[in-house]
């Protein structure tokens, strides 16, 4: 039985990638222009399917051929398709985008500004306010194997189930290269943004598995001198390391709700808080606001204050709270949630 035959979309393709299979510079710059006219004219028309196979297809070869820069602009203009014809993340258009990105090379300048896209892509047509947590979970994962911390926590902190485990053996990658006593300086990089990001689940995983690490490998003489468990973790208490207890036991109280708890816990660990220069200050107050309803303190602005008497009212709550991200987290009670995408 004989195949069908190609249409025209599939025959435009074929010609362009075999130009650029040839290996000619010239003729993979020609072959790029072509796109971005055919796709161009595709689009005008609304035939969305059209441009984004084009787009998609001839993207993947000039990555596969080395040709970053021309790749990476062709799959740029494939998410600008995906916002003129306001198609949804979904399993087919993630996968086109996914191809792409890893066939990027780390070093190219253009997939910074494809990442940047996708992200905008699907913050603006999925149902995820910070972006796809599949997406984001690709992207974090790729940044930790180029053992790129800050990009990693920034995307994996906002993926999927399995980014916490990811993420926290990162973190322990890191920590082994600093001095022993700084270990809750890098486990908390990820159960802090956990917390801030109303996914308590995942701060367990990540504390649990950094705990792990830390009890096994090089650190087998580092012995816990008591456990204490609930449902959901088990915290191990380190004589030499109250800061991670420190950790261990927010999670508990986390689980708990208790202000009086949460209280109690801060004030027997603020010597050793205190000895951080303020590093975790705000992100405990956002943590105590949003799991213990411990109202954050608001900073005065005197002039608006001024205002607010002459004209009968105050002249709270306008401004912006800073957290990990940038964003502020949700200043009403959270009891304990799971964020969203990890089921």
């Amino acid at each position: 039985m004989s195949s069908a035959k190609p249409t025209k979309i599939e025959k435009i393709i074929a010609r362009l990638q075999k130009r650029i299979a040839e290996g000619q510079p010239g003729e993979q710059y020609e072959a790029q222009q072509e796109t971005r006219l055919v796709a161009a004219r595709y689009a005008k028309q609304q035939n969305y399917e059209a441009a984004i196979d084009i787009l998609s297809n001839v993207s993947q070869a000039l990555l596969k051929a080395g040709q970053g820069g021309s790749g990476g602009d062709l799959a740029i203009l494939l998410v600008d398709v995906y916002k003129q014809s306001e198609t949804k993340p979904d399993a087919a258009s993630k996968g086109k985008l996914l191809t792409c990105l890893r066939l990027f090379d780390s070093e190219e300048p253009t997939r910074k500004k494809f990442i940047k896209e996708v992200i905008e892509w699907s913050k603006k047509f999925g149902e995820y306010p910070a972006g796809d947590p599949e997406l984001h979970h690709v992207i974090g994962s790729l940044y930790a194997e180029e053992h790129d911390t800050d990009e990693a926590e920034r995307h994996l902190t906002l993926g999927t189930k399995e980014s916490p485990e990811i993420l926290s053996k990162l973190e322990y990658e890191w920590y082994k290269t600093d001095e022993a006593h700084t270990a809750p300086l890098y486990c908390a990089r990820a159960v802090l943004p956990y917390l801030l990001a109303a996914n308590v689940r995942a701060a367990n995983i990540s504390y649990r598995t950094f705990v792990n690490a830390l009890t096994s490998g090089d650190n087998k003489n580092l012995v816990s001198v008591q456990d204490v468990s609930s449902k959901e973790n088990d915290v191990k208490i380190f004589p030499s390391l109250p800061l991670l207890n420190f950790l261990g036991l927010l999670l508990l109280a986390v689980q708990k709700g208790s202000p009086d708890l949460f209280r109690q816990l801060k004030a027997k660990y603020m010597p050793n808080i205190s000895e951080l220069n303020g590093v975790w200050d705000q992100h405990l107050e956002f943590i105590a606001e949003m799991y213990f309803g411990i109202q954050r303190p608001r900073q005065s602005n005197p002039l608006m204050d001024m205002m607010g008497s002459f004209f009968g009212g105050g002249a709270g709550g306008a401004g912006a709270g800073a957290g990990f991200g940038g964003s502020r987290p949700a200043t009403r009670r959270v009891e304990a949630p799971t964020a969203e995408g990890l089921d």
